[in-house]
């Protein structure tokens, strides 16, 4: 039997920070499922209200990466009230060729949201408007500072506004995110007033209630929506979709279900039966992006096995290069 490797959080947060590396490696992810050949079920969701808490199972076998990845995400959002992480869980790479176990990624929801951070610089090097300066990041915990993170590597941001339910939680990611990136981070009080003013709103909660109006939407900005990855999630009005110039899903079938799309054509502001192209027909050329400087574009990431195969395969060679992790004879 082949030995398996086992690497921790500790490991991979060495082996794979967000950079141009990681975001370029999972386009790839997005361009490969446009290409056709990926073979990528639905998403495993499991629902517990009791707890407020969910669990996620994705995995893509990717024709040209010799292994696959199960990814199992947990996310329990009461749990910083008793000083746990709201998100955990770990990555399971598998021969694509023989099916046999070949690493652990015990990362805890690391490599998650690298890779979802990623996606969401992948959508705004495509969507965004070159020369955007400034954002409105709707949510203040890891996600909201990763999408930051990650947008100023694609995009010259030089002004950011965090806004938060919490606002003492917006303030503290603010003055983190201003240390951290070297640009003016500013907590905004006034959610309105935020996304009107800037030119990218990324929202990365778990809201069950759109957060987002229409009216305050503006001619040439971009928004990128990642918290709805539940069929009970919404951030956007479904307005949002009927007025954005481009509506770009992770994978429709997905956001059918449970991305913005599903709330819009469930409240009749998108017609049933509409096709739209997904991120990987985009970052493949296959299809257009943004094409005015007016557009408003929105892009509904719901999070796709084929970005857990894509940053799985790369953590586990980086950590391999750097003799990382322990190995067990089975």
């Amino acid at each position: 039997m082949p030995d398996i490797s086992i690497l921790t959080e500790d490991e991979l947060r060495k082996a794979v920070q967000l950079d141009l590396t990681a975001i370029d490696k999972v386009a790839r992810g997005f361009a490969a499922l446009a290409s056709g050949g990926v073979v990528m079920p639905p998403i495993l969701s499991m629902d517990i209200a009791q707890f407020n808490g969910e669990v996620d199972v994705k995995t893509a076998y990717v024709p040209g990466i010799d292994s696959f990845a199960i990814k199992v995400s947990p996310g329990f959002f009461d749990n910083p009230k008793i000083g746990l992480p709201s998100t955990s869980g770990l990555m399971i790479l598998f021969s694509a060729k023989t099916g046999m176990v070949e690493a652990l990624l015990l990362d805890n929801g690391y490599l998650t949201d690298i890779r979802t951070a990623a996606a969401g610089a992948v959508a705004a090097r495509h969507l965004a408007p070159e020369e955007a300066s400034s954002a409105c990041i709707v949510g203040a915990g890891t996600q909201a500072r990763l999408q930051l993170q990650a947008l100023c590597l694609v995009r010259p941001i030089r002004k950011a506004l965090i806004w938060a339910r919490d606002p003492e939680k917006a303030s503290n990611a603010a003055s983190q995110m201003t240390k951290q990136l070297g640009i003016e981070v500013l907590p905004a009080s006034d959610l309105p007033a935020a996304v009107s003013q800037t030119d990218v709103i990324v929202t990365t909660t778990p809201s069950t209630a759109p957060l987002i109006s229409a009216e305050w939407l503006q001619p040439g900005q971009h928004v990128t929506a990642m918290g709805s990855d539940q069929s009970h999630k919404s951030e956007l009005a479904p307005e949002c979709l009927a007025k954005a110039d481009l509506y770009v899903p992770d994978r429709q079938s997905q956001t059918e279900l449970m991305g913005e799309l599903r709330a819009a054509l469930a409240a009749g502001a998108v017609t049933k039966g509409t096709q739209f192209d997904d991120l990987g027909a985009i970052v493949s050329g296959k299809a257009a992006g943004r094409t005015s400087d007016a557009a408003i574009t929105i892009c509904d990431l719901t999070g796709t096995g084929v970005q857990d195969t894509a940053i799985a395969t790369f953590a586990r060679a980086r950590a391999q290069a750097a003799n990382a992790g322990i190995t067990i004879e089975t």
